[in-house]
C-alpha cells in the first residue's frame, strides 16, 4: 500500500469517527433539552409534601422538631370564569394600575388545612400554630 492510500483510509476513518462524535453530541444535547422541557412542564394542581424543621417554616420559631409540610403546587387547567376574563381585559385596557399584582387565571391553593401544629421550641416552650400545612388543594 502506498502512502496516499494509507492517508485516505486514515482520513475516512477519522471522518467517520467525527461523524459518530457529532451524532453522539447531538443526541446528548437533544436528550438534555427534552429532560429540561419535561422538568419545566408543571404537573396538575395537587398536594405535595416535604419534611422540614419547624425553624425552616419561616414563622419565627426556633425549633429543631421535624414535620411533614404539605403544600399545593401545579397548573390549573380549569376553565376561566367571567371574573378572570373581565379582570384580564381591565388590566390590558389600563383600567387597573399596571404595578398592581392581579391574577386572571385560576390558582392552585389549599381549600382545607391540617389540624393545628404543636411543638416545643429550642427553649422548651410549647407553641401551637394554625393553618400551616394544606390538607386539600383546588384551583380557585
Amino acid at each position: 500500500m502506498d502512502r496516499s492510500t494509507k492517508n485516505s483510509k486514515r482520513s475516512s476513518r477519522s471522518s467517520r469517527e467525527e461523524m459518530l462524535e457529532e451524532s453522539k453530541d447531538y443526541t446528548e444535547r437533544t436528550s438534555k433539552a427534552k429532560r429540561r422541557r419535561k422538568r419545566r412542564r408543571l404537573r396538575p394542581c395537587a398536594l405535595r409534601q416535604v419534611e422540614v424543621t419547624v425553624g425552616e417554616l419561616g414563622l419565627g420559631y426556633h425549633s429543631d422538631e421535624t414535620l411533614l409540610f404539605r403544600y399545593c403546587s401545579g397548573r390549573c387547567n380549569t376553565r376561566r370564569r367571567n371574573y378572570d376574563i373581565t379582570l384580564e381585559h381591565m388590566k390590558k385596557a389600563g383600567l387597573i394600575k399596571s404595578g398592581e399584582l392581579v391574577r386572571y387565571s385560576p390558582c392552585c391553593r389549599p381549600i382545607t388545612y391540617e389540624k393545628d401544629i404543636s411543638f416545643l421550641d429550642n427553649s422548651s416552650k410549647y407553641h401551637t400554630v394554625q393553618e400551616v400545612s394544606a390538607r386539600e388543594c383546588k384551583c380557585t
